[in-house]
């Protein structure tokens, strides 16, 4: 985790460029109850809804969860500590981007579910957050029509049955 210093100003990004003021928007039109987290991050706690499927997501600075502050701080348990990193990147992310986030995020899942069907494995936000920090596979196989495809370009080029092609160092036509 960086710095002090960084989080000062990953939190005064993300209160400038508007995208804290609409976490805490979304926490609450939905009904959480924000706590303040570590790294300068809020966690709005017990978000309800189905959408997104994930234990937590992250807008701004917020980080809101279907779980309570207490269970995503708990520093004993070493794959909280770890979600908890990943959504601080996101934050980061936040921070670099504003409200591009957005759609570069949502472009990046088009990307990753045309590729593999999963939102996350191919996105670049994701990854660059910790995909195994975030309970991401870190790895699945691209769609079958795809692999056809790749398959196919990686085939020497074979000419077909009955023509034959140059042999090596003739210069006059085949079948002269």
């Amino acid at each position: 985790m960086a710095g002090r210093g960084w989080h000062r100003a990953r939190t005064t990004l993300t209160a400038v460029n508007g995208t804290t003021l609409a976490g805490l928007l979304v926490a609450g039109l939905t009904g959480t109850r924000i706590r303040r987290g570590r790294h300068g991050v809020l966690i709005a706690e017990n978000y309800r809804f189905r959408f997104p499927a994930g234990t937590c997501f992250t807008v701004g600075s917020v980080i809101i969860t279907k779980r309570t502050a207490e269970w995503l701080l708990d520093e004993r348990d070493e794959r909280r500590v770890r979600l908890f990193t990943h959504e601080c990147r996101h934050a980061s992310q936040y921070a670099f981007l504003g409200p591009l986030f957005w759609p570069a995020y949502w472009l990046a899942c088009g990307w990753s579910i045309a590729l593999t069907r999963s939102y996350g494995v191919r996105n670049w936000f994701e990854k660059n957050a910790g995909l195994a920090d975030g309970a991401y596979p870190e790895e699945l196989p691209l769609r079958p029509s795809l692999q056809r495809v790749i398959s196919r370009r990686r085939k020497p080029m074979t000419p077909p049955s009955g023509e034959v092609g140059r042999e090596e160092g003739r210069t006059a036509p085949p079948g002269t």
